[in-house]
């Protein structure tokens, strides 16, 4: 349906079809979705059901091929078979459908089908249900565990001690282990904490690299992209040096793992310790002889109390009737955690009846004398049926086309999926805000976990639990949703299996050098009707073969710059929605000129293109929704005098991401009125005036804004900049790097902004050596401040009325910073300030704040303070109060 709406609206390049032709096709399609959306679940005839489902599938997928076929053929004006035989081709495929539809018709006409009405979540009461977002209920049960683990980790024994968690899939022990990791007592006590995931599939560099980005959080990969492993585990070990620390080691399937980095973990004596978790007991006894933990199963009560807290929240059971069945329900779950959980997730978003909890019932108690992990497997493929129609694709797409234990990026996510056509239009909302509530969804049924949020409160990261993870593989499997490549099934996948596949996925992974790349690059010839693929491997990245090919995510950093792969090819996709890639700036500017041809574009991401120009057509491109470039230069919309009313506006344009010398002229504020986020570059100051920034407070929709300046020129920039800078009160998030405003211009214009949250000042974008802030409603909703190399910033004054909602503060390379406010520590929801390379005096009064707070019974407040190894202060590290030395 989605395709043929962007057909008949598409104003270039022109595509037709006729409609007389097409009608019976909607119809049909209209009549299967209902059909689909209405029933999500067959009592009787389940075979019969899925059987359905597959043919109307199968018979879906037909249509696209030939529909797009003839798109792409339009497109590149080849030699093609006349309309009169694409249209018969289409007029067969329109007669396998109303073969389907009789049959479905007739199976009602029987009433053959016993159904249950899906119910959609906006018909439940999620209220109570937020606060278990984060997954972090899943403790009811394990109280004595978590007290017995506390004792073992802050126990009297000093030498480094290493304890195992052990159970099966799903038991809770990366849950168990997650909140020892949080527990406010725990952060207290330890110098330093840091997490690793290690599964099947590790690396010696992977594990090390994991345990520093959690130890130094403020750099980033890069920093330590060049190092050679022990490179990296000479870093580590200089960190823990007469540190007390805690690592956690997640999901180790083998001792070689532990063999591997050990050396870099020093037993400093003074109370460090390493846990361990682990499916496995032999591993758990080659790591240590000491007692560890081994985790059991939930008792018929704990079992109860832990559903019905996923269903109803603290709130507990209303009713007594659904209390009988539902603690049959949590019985016959037989005491795993995971399966609680989900099932749990389950009921809280389905009809609340005796009824429908006893179906619920039936069919757990069909499958609970399997073996744990079949059994368990069964169970959570209770939720995925009973998933929407919309959802099932978004939740299998998640599970399988991301690596393991991946910490999958949710706005990467988010286009993917509005890429891929998962999400049903909503009437006044864009689909990114679709598949956010999409996602919270997922969510709420304990299917996804959220991992970590922003500092305005959204999802950055989510992740999914190895289980939930081998159910979507192996429904993505049996469905032949996606084909993804693993150690497994590499070697076996041919030709003929490729041909078939809509969506193909390749990881890089601890077994990367076992591919066969010669074997599989071959393969990928075969790979006509795909229209995803996700690769980081350029050997077996797509060619021509792939006409029709839609998602093309190929820009793993490891993929350097040089000969990567045809850029001509990847402009021959005109089916493209979304592309992801890295290339060589020199090539893709040689093609540039026909990315008009990728008619459906939508997301352009493109890193190592520096200095590209983009062609003017991109101005007619109205599908676009997110391009992102290392440095774009956009040129001026074409005018056309006798059209001005009929200027093309990209409505859909939400990213713009960086562009070098952006003239906000009415003409182009008129054409992307939607975008929300935007970062801006600014090169050839002397022609500020010619950029028009007195009109981005015309963009009324946007949220993020990065303004960025350079060479540095005082008396240009800021002149201009206070007379016609003017942000949108919108704004959220704002960045601004060498604007060389005077701190007293902070309060008209940046102060008052209703709902930013957050704030970073980076290299010269305020200048003086004197900030005070001043009452009224200033800076109301800030959750996030950084300042940095802001050199001439000697005295700061303010109140901690002045921020009420601030939570972090970031202070970096501020060399005579007198002192941080007092009144600073006094904000009620200030949890962290970050000092990097500042003034010793400014160092010395944050460690005062924090003293004082902790006097003042403010246990929450932490200061985090890195120095380079050159400057030892001497300061004494505390569990408030962090040195951290780079």
């Amino acid at each position: 349906m989605s395709i043929i709406e962007q057909i008949q609206l598409h104003p270039h390049p022109p595509i037709s079809l006729d409609q007389i032709s097409i009608e019976p096709l909607i119809k049909n399609v209209t009549f299967f979705l209902d059909f689909l959306e209405c029933y999500s679940q067959l009592i009787s005839s389940q075979d019969t059901y899925h059987l359905l489902e597959t043919r109307i599938a199968n018979a879906t997928y037909a249509v696209q091929d030939i529909l797009e076929s003839h798109i792409v053929d339009q497109i590149h004006g080849a030699n093609i078979a006349s309309d009169k035989e694409f249209y018969n081709g289409l007029k067969e495929l329109i007669q396998e459908m109303d073969f389907i539809k009789k049959e479905v018709m007739q199976m009602k006409e029987n009433n053959n089908m016993g159904l249950f009405l899906h119910k959609d979540s906006s018909t439940v009461d999620i209220g109570p249900l937020r606060s278990r977002l984060t997954g972090q209920n899943a403790t009811v049960g394990f109280d004595d565990v978590m007290e017995e683990m506390m004792d073992m980790l802050t126990g009297r024994q000093s030498t480094r001690q290493i304890i195992p968690i052990v159970g099966m899939g799903g038991i809770g022990k990366t849950t168990l282990a997650r909140n020892l990791y949080v527990s406010r007592l725990i952060v207290r006590h330890f110098d330093m904490l840091a997490w690793a995931t290690i599964s099947q599939e590790f690396s010696m560099r992977g594990i090390l690299l994991e345990i520093l980005l959690c130890i130094k959080s403020q750099e980033s990969k890069e920093t330590y992209s060049a190092m050679r492993e022990d490179e990296l585990g000479l870093v580590l070990h200089k960190t823990l040096i007469g540190r007390r620390y805690l690592i956690i080691m997640d999901d180790m399937w083998s001792i070689e793992a532990w063999e591997l980095v050990k050396f870099f973990f020093p037993d400093n004596n003074n109370g460090s310790r390493i846990i361990v978790t682990s499916r496995l007991r032999l591993v758990a006894s080659q790591l240590t002889d000491s007692r560890g933990i081994e985790m059991s199963f939930l008792d018929d009560d704990q079992s109860w109390n832990l559903l019905c807290r996923n269903v109803f929240g603290e709130q507990g059971c209303p009713n007594l009737e659904l209390e009988e069945i539902g603690k049959k329900i949590a019985k016959s779950c037989k005491g795993l955690p995971l399966s609680i959980v989900v099932i749990g997730g389950l009921l809280a978003k389905s009809a609340r009846t005796r009824e429908y909890w006893e179906y619920v019932f039936e069919n757990i108690s069909s499958i609970v004398n399997l073996e744990d992990n079949e059994r368990c497997l069964r169970i959570l493929n209770m939720s995925y049926d009973h998933l929407s129609v919309h959802l099932k694709p978004c939740f299998l797409y998640l599970g399988s086309v991301f690596p393991e234990d991946d910490k999958i990026r949710v706005s990467w996510l988010i286009k993917l999926w509005v890429a891929e056509g998962f999400l049903k239009p909503k009437s006044g909302k864009s689909m990114e805000l679709v598949a956010e509530e999409y996602l919270n969804d997922l969510i709420e049924r304990n299917l996804v976990l959220v991992h970590i949020r922003g500092s305005s409160g959204k999802i950055k990261f989510c992740i999914i639990h190895d289980l939930l993870r081998d159910l979507c593989l192996r429904q993505a499997e049996k469905e032949k949703f996606v084909c993804v490549f693993t150690r497994d099934n590499h070697s076996s996948l041919d030709a003929q299996q490729i041909e078939t596949q809509h969506r193909i996925c390749i990881h890089r992974g601890k077994w990367e050098e076992e591919l066969d790349i010669p074997r599989m690059s071959h393969a990928m010839q075969s790979a006509s009707l795909t229209r995803s693929m996700i690769c980081d491997f350029k050997e077996v990245l797509p060619s021509l073969n792939m006409r029709l090919l839609r998602v093309l995510k190929s820009n793993d950093r490891a993929l350097h710059y040089g000969d990567i792969y045809s850029i001509e090819a990847i402009f021959q996709l005109v089916n493209s929605r979304y592309l992801a890639i890295r290339v060589d700036w020199m090539q893709i500017s040689l093609y540039l000129s026909s990315l008009h041809l990728l008619w459906n574009l939508q997301t352009l991401i493109v890193y190592g293109a520096w200095n590209t120009i983009a062609p003017p057509e991109i101005w007619k491109m109205h599908q676009l929704r997110h391009i992102e470039f290392v440095m774009l230069d956009l040129p001026d919309p074409e005018m056309d005098g006798r059209d001005q009313d009929k200027i093309i506006v990209l409505e859909n344009l939400q990213t713009l991401l960086q562009i070098r010398n952006f003239k906000c002229s009415e003409a182009v504020v008129k054409r992307i009125p939607n975008v929300k986020k935007l970062r801006l570059y600014y090169q050839d100051v002397e022609e500020l005036s010619s950029f028009c920034l007195n009109n981005l407070c015309r963009l009324e929709k946007l949220e993020s804004l990065g303004c960025y300046f350079a060479p540095e020129k005082e008396p240009i920039i800021r002149n201009h900049l206070l007379q016609n800078l003017n942000f949108p009160h919108s704004l959220k998030k704002l960045l601004l790097y060498r604007t060389r405003l005077h701190w007293g211009d902070m309060a008209i214009k940046i102060g008052s902004l209703p709902f930013l949250q957050v704030l970073k000042l980076e290299t010269n974008a305020f200048c003086g050596d004197e900030w005070e802030t001043i009452e009224g409603r200033q800076f109301c909703n800030l959750k996030f401040l950084l300042i940095e190399d802001c050199g001439e910033l000697r005295y700061w004054r303010t109140e901690s009325s002045h921020f009420p909602c601030l939570e972090q503060l970031s202070l970096r390379d501020l060399d005579i910073l007198e002192e941080i406010p007092w009144d600073i520590g006094e904000i009620p929801t200030l949890e962290t300030i970050v000092l990097k390379y500042c003034s010793h005096s400014a160092v010395i009064s944050a460690k005062e704040i924090v003293e004082e707070q902790l006097e003042n019974g403010n246990e929450d407040l932490r200061v985090i303070h890195f120095w380079k190894h050159y400057q030892l202060d001497n300061l004494v590290t505390t569990p408030n109060f962090q040195v951290e030395i780079h």
